[in-house]
């Protein structure tokens, strides 16, 4: 009895030995593996754990530490195929589908990262992937389904700030001012200086109009240290439409500071100092010099800013050759600008060439509205013009 005994004990060992040695290996590489991956040398680690995949054995550890590092790596396509099986195999795990739907966006897959999210939220109302399933619809372009994920993310995580400003962007660009500034008022009645809801906020109000309620935002801001170019750029619009123009000019020069890449904000420089009177050749000309250096060839922007040359050219009541120039390119590039016939008109009769002076006058009353203030300041001139040139004519 003992010799049979010990006969089986033999036995035993001589079919699980290899299978202990087998685990005991397997156990050493994953532990090797998971450090390497650890220290991001993730090749090192898919090719240590490569060596353990058997096509003919499913080892469920093996695979998701695998499907880890490829998405680790940045191969999201290798990840996403392997997170797929795992998920496919252990359909009631939440992490497979999870990492399976961040594979599918990295991957722009985005109807595919959407599915799986959704997959994700029958089992889980986890609000990191209800924003996630937002995200799809958003790079889509379905921006209505990725308020309404964004929505109903806040409604369980309200004051998470990257959320909360992606529903704003989206409210914002699509003009409904009103609904971004009512998403965040809780937000702001617990955190008021969060500086990217509260720049959100009065760009809101900025775009409604709303410019006093604006200036309180953005000053706030700049006031307890924000020193960056869009408090200071819409700042320094809200002032000036609220015609505040000695804050409008030092705001929108210390955005200058900072970014001078802006042809709007040269322009808007160049017109508020054109609005305090400064001398159009020291103080406005350069400015808008800035502008027309930086000028794609944009026909209603280079209209105006020859419309503003001209304008300094004809303050300056001597230099009338330089404003009827730049009234002509006025209109060149923006011919609904008709005012730039009568002013060419008026410029060129205060240098008593009444021909020419006739020739633009004519020209606007063809296109002015008769019975109008410009039509009838036109008129008179040219009746008057005509008779002076016939009193020339006849000496």
């Amino acid at each position: 009895m003992r010799k049979t005994i010990y006969l089986y004990i033999v036995m035993w060992i001589m079919v699980c030995a290899p299978v202990s040695a087998q685990t005991t290996h397997r156990d050493s590489v994953l532990s090797q593996a998971r450090y390497l991956k650890s220290i991001f040398r993730t090749d090192d680690a898919i090719e240590m754990l490569s060596e353990l995949v058997q096509p003919e054995a499913m080892d469920e550890v093996v695979l998701a530490e695998l499907a880890d590092c490829h998405f680790q790596s940045g191969d999201y396509d290798t990840a996403s195929g392997t997170y797929f099986l795992l998920s496919s195999l252990k359909p009631d795990n939440i992490l497979y589908k999870v990492r399976l739907m961040q594979a599918y966006y990295r991957l722009k897959a985005y109807p595919q990262s959407i599915q799986t999210g959704k997959a994700v939220l029958h089992l889980d109302s986890i609000p990191a992937v209800i924003s996630y399933v937002g995200d799809g619809f958003r790079q889509m372009k379905q921006t209505d389904s990725a308020l309404w994920y964004y929505r109903r993310s806040l409604a369980l995580k309200p004051m998470n700030e990257t959320v909360l400003s992606k529903a704003m962007g989206i409210l914002i660009d699509s003009s409904n001012y009103d609904g971004a500034i009512a998403i965040c008022e809780n937000f702001l009645a617990e955190d008021p200086d969060n500086e990217t809801i509260a720049s959100l906020k009065g760009l809101a109000l900025y775009r409604n109009k709303d410019y006093e309620s604006a200036i309180k935002i953005f000053q706030r801001l700049e006031d307890i240290g924000n020193d960056s170019y869009p408090i200071h750029y819409f700042l320094g619009q809200s002032y000036w439409h609220t015609q505040t123009k000695y804050r409008a000019e030092q705001e929108l020069l210390a955005a200058w500071e900072i970014d001078s890449s802006d042809v709007n904000l040269a322009y808007s420089i160049a017109s508020i100092k054109s609005e305090f009177l400064y001398p159009f050749e020291e103080d406005v000309k350069p400015w808008l010099d800035k502008a027309l250096d930086m000028i794609q060839p944009d026909p209603s922007t280079m209209s105006r800013i020859h419309q503003l040359y001209g304008l300094g050219y004809y303050r300056r009541q001597d230099s009338w050759d330089k404003a009827i120039e730049h009234y002509k390119e006025a209109y060149r590039y923006n011919p609904k600008f008709i005012a730039a016939l009568s002013t060419i008109a008026y410029c060129y009769q205060i240098k008593k060439e009444y021909k020419k002076a006739i020739e633009w006058y004519e020209k606007y009353l063809k296109v002015v509205s008769p019975g109008t203030k410009g039509y009838i300041f036109a008129r008179d001139n040219l009746d008057f013009l005509k008779g002076e040139l016939f009193m020339e004519e006849q000496n």
